[in-house]
């Protein structure tokens, strides 16, 4: 006979419910230390959700039985209500049929013609930083939001996409993205929110940020000149039938795509360049195989197998810091994963954080050690304890683009720029729906020469 899941009750779920609104990650790790790898409480003191660490219960939730578990409330309902009907917020057949249509966009094809785009976006993003740390230490994170947003935006709509509205759309997704939270994890705030005149001021900011890239749909329609971006991609799609997407889908794709696509790389990277700046000599490695695999030219997609070390940093950056820290489901009938029963309409909540810091999986889980991902090391790994881009047929679409994003970035970074932690900041994460630094990481910049870097580097005699 298998023994119950451990259960927090319904007391303590509703008097952590604002710890978890600061920093859900804490109170869940402090769960699974009192109640093991799966346990189930009461989201809010109200919704009672199964999660878990459990790399057996992850596998069969996320792959093995995927059929039976869609995308829960927060993502259908919550996200779905304000970035419409696309991949992020469906399931089921009409899921699938968007996936194969918008994974070409991804093929290592797009993706050279991609790498140009990208680019010229990172060439007019670095002249804005040069501006700013002109000025002194910045905080590195809205920094490379900027970048890695226009990035997105230029690869999915072209060129012509104007600076000003990039921010504007920016801006709007990082609002309403902490305005789920708040939903989510407060749901007995709900009410008060809409007699308050929260929830429609965060649609109608949802509805100018439409207009604007509605526009840009619009416009291409009309003029008939083909793109090479990911706004073309979904245009020349066609189901079936022969038909193609409407622009209301193209523009819920495009919003879910900026979504997903943007704040992923700019916080993987704001905990990298932390990471490297603490790891000094793991910094000049990965500037040493930057020099030798690129030379003098831009990275782009052919490069991408020769930094053998510099993907490991990357993914020992994304295990310590995972940009969505949780996954989650809705059961769609009962189920049962060893001796963890999952009954019909149960939310299971992945924690991706506490499966990437799992002691029983990862040796010494808090330190930064790049060799975890030594070429060949998956094969010695436990699956579905390393979660960067979730796992099963609903891994990232765009996991290839993220990492020539941040490769990208990176190499421009290292190569071009010293940089230092400014002293005395307190450095710390906080979970949105992204793991993002709660107080920023503020760093001084001096823009160098190649050249003058590695004299630098040669030792004194």
């Amino acid at each position: 006979m298998s023994l119950p899941v451990p259960t927090v009750s319904r007391y303590r779920s509703l008097a952590d419910s604002l710890a978890m609104v600061r920093n859900p990650v804490e109170v869940l790790s402090k769960y699974n230390e009192d109640f093991g790898d799966t346990f189930r409480f009461y989201i809010g003191g109200l919704k009672e959700a199964i999660v878990t660490t459990n790399p057996e219960v992850i596998q069969h939730v996320l792959k093995t039985n995927a059929e039976n578990y869609q995308k829960s409330d927060i993502q259908v309902k919550r996200m779905g209500h304000f970035l419409g009907k696309g991949l992020l917020t469906t399931h089921g057949e009409p899921w699938r049929t968007q996936r194969r249509l918008i994974q070409k966009g991804f093929d290592r094809r797009q993706l050279d013609a991609l790498s140009v785009i990208m680019q010229d976006s990172l060439a007019e993003s670095m002249q804005r930083f040069d501006q700013e740390i002109a000025n002194g230490p910045v905080d590195i994170y809205p920094q490379l939001m900027k970048m890695t947003f226009s990035m997105v935006a230029r690869s999915l709509f072209g060129a012509r996409l104007k600076d000003e509205d990039i921010e504007l759309v920016s801006h709007t997704i990082c609002t309403v993205q902490e305005f789920i939270v708040r939903q989510t994890l407060q749901p007995y705030l709900n009410p008060w929110f809409a007699v308050s005149g929260e929830l429609r001021r965060h649609e109608e900011m949802r509805a100018q940020a439409d207009g604007v890239l509605m526009s840009y749909i619009q416009q291409r329609r009309n003029s008939g000149e083909p793109g090479t971006d990911l706004l073309q991609t979904m245009m020349d799609a066609r189901y079936s039938d022969g038909e193609g997407m409407s622009d209301e889908l193209v523009l819920s794709e495009s919003m879910q795509l900026l979504v997903a696509g943007h704040e992923t790389s700019s916080n993987g990277l704001s905990w990298l360049l932390y990471l490297l700046r603490s790891n000094p000599g793991c910094l000049e490695r990965v500037r040493q195989e930057f020099d030798s695999v690129l030379g003098d030219h831009p990275l782009g997609p052919m490069d991408m197998p020769k930094l053998e070390f510099t993907t490991q940093v990357i993914q020992e950056g994304l295990r310590l810091y995972p940009p969505f820290w949780m996954i989650d489901r809705l059961a769609v009938a009962d189920d049962r994963v060893g001796d963890v029963e999952i009954p019909a309409g149960s939310t299971v909540i992945v924690h991706v954080y506490g499966a990437h810091h799992a002691r029983n999986h990862w040796k010494n889980p808090e330190s930064f050690d790049p060799e975890r991902f030594v070429k060949g090391s998956e094969k010695l790994r436990t699956p579905f304890t390393y979660l960067p881009f979730g796992g099963g047929p609903r891994v990232c679409i765009g996991n290839h683009f993220a990492m020539l994003q941040m490769l990208m970035i990176l190499s421009n970074l290292l190569r071009n720029y010293e940089f230092d932690l400014t002293p005395g900041q307190s450095i710390e994460a906080r979970p949105m729906v992204i793991l993002r630094p709660k107080n920023g990481i503020r760093m001084a910049f001096t823009k160098v020469k190649a050249t003058d870097r590695q004299l630098s580097e040669v030792p004194v005699a």
